[in-house]
């Protein structure tokens, strides 16, 4: 190992992130995606597709 890698090494952090807020809550991420399956299949049957 050259010691420009293990300095790169040092620096890296334990836990890398993979993006995305976390500042919401669990139960409202929950809320919105299931009003926007709904108001999707509202979508769907006025359109006739089902």
């Amino acid at each position: 190992m050259t010691s420009t890698a293990a300095a790169a090494a040092d620096r890296t952090p334990i836990r890398s992130r993979t993006g995305g807020p976390d500042d919401a809550p669990k139960i409202l991420e929950h809320i919105l995606g299931w009003t926007l399956v709904v108001v999707l299949a509202m979508f769907v049957t006025q359109a006739g597709l089902i």
